[in-house]
């Protein structure tokens, strides 16, 4: 049970939304955007936000889309992990589904939810980053359609009032060579101590990673240094872990030498089965 009172709405439409939202921010009123709700719940339960207004988004269609259309997929954010995953149509964005948290939870998070949300992995991201996707933003100023690593640096970067409607995949990344490994202290649906996705493009290694920093990321500096064909496994995982954007994230889960080496290990492992014809 949440232990306060707060409004509840339920908007038919985006611009009914950000209405609500407009209406309750020129009131003084603190408002959250709510699709599975499985975060916003649990802080408001421990006291961590306590929102005045609750905006309920599932009712709005274009947040639900799961379908192709004009050579790209599009996901909408009130789309479950589990129906992402069942749908089928984006390999690698299945994997990393597949491998947030349990069945149970994986069909009450939403992708919009796993992309704001305030747990750091954010594994979601990674596919899209490697897809190049494209994110369609509405709030109080209007709608607006962006590359996902615009407003996408280390978290979600929303304007007061914005609300993800959903992301647009192009096509060739549905059926592009993939890898996915997550790497864990304990269970299989634990946080990660490194989760690693890779996508073939123009005969070239993209990857992206979270855990091993304090963010999920993508670089292209690591990607160059990996794809260095002349050198070793063994100096090409050296120099991509030398170019981390920032020291090595340790917690409760592992320590940062730990997890480094665990990078490392997992980073060898994907160039062999590259080199091999595993991937």
């Amino acid at each position: 049970m949440i232990p306060f009172n707060f409004i509840y709405y339920r908007p038919d439409s985006l611009q009914e939304a950000a209405d609500i939202y407009s209406t309750l921010q020129s009131k003084g009123q603190k408002a959250v955007y709510f699709a599975g709700g499985s975060e916003i719940i649990t802080m408001c339960r421990t006291g961590s936000i306590q929102p005045k207004a609750v905006i309920d988004i599932k009712n709005i269609p274009e947040c639900g889309l799961l379908s192709l259309y004009n050579q790209k997929l599009q996901i909408g954010s009130v789309c479950t992990l589990n129906q992402i995953s069942e749908s089928k149509l984006f390999p690698l964005m299945r994997l990393a589904c597949g491998r947030i948290a349990d069945h149970t939870n994986q069909c009450r998070i939403t992708l919009g939810g796993n992309l704001c949300g305030s747990i750091i992995y954010r594994e979601t991201s990674l596919p899209l980053l490697l897809a190049d996707a494209e994110i369609t933003l509405y709030g109080p100023e209007g709608e607006r359609t962006v590359p996902l690593r615009s407003v996408f640096y280390q978290c979600m970067q929303l304007k007061p009032g914005e609300m993800i409607v959903q992301v647009q995949i192009p096509v060739w990344a549905l059926s592009a060579r993939h890898y996915h490994i997550k790497k864990t202290a304990n269970e299989k649906i634990d946080y990660p101590l490194v989760s690693v996705a890779a996508i073939c493009k123009d005969s070239k290694l993209r990857l992206a990673f979270s855990g091993i920093c304090s963010y999920p990321f993508r670089s292209e500096q690591m990607e160059s240094a990996l794809n260095q064909q002349t050198k070793s496994f063994e100096e090409r995982v050296k120099q991509a872990a030398e170019l981390l954007p920032e020291p090595v994230y340790a917690d409760a889960e592992g320590s940062g030498e730990y997890r480094l080496f665990v990078f490392k290990n997992t980073l060898r492992q994907l160039l062999e089965d590259w080199d091999n014809g595993k991937i």
